[in-house]
């Protein structure tokens, strides 16, 4: 039963923690642009295509 004391002010600890990380997140932006992200990656930064050419 005394762990119970310790426990249950843990856990609404890391939830609140984890709660306010999320909202940061949100407010912050981190979630504006997924898609962006996506399709960032299929994107050559230097103007070369996927085998290393020049793209014309």
């Amino acid at each position: 039963m005394t762990t119970l004391v310790y426990l249950i002010p843990v856990a609404l600890f890391l939830g609140a923690l984890g709660l306010s990380g999320f909202l940061w997140a949100l407010r912050s932006g981190q979630y504006e642009d997924l898609d962006g992200a996506a399709e960032r990656i299929l994107i050559e930064p230097d103007g070369r295509d996927s085998e290393g050419r020049p793209s014309s």
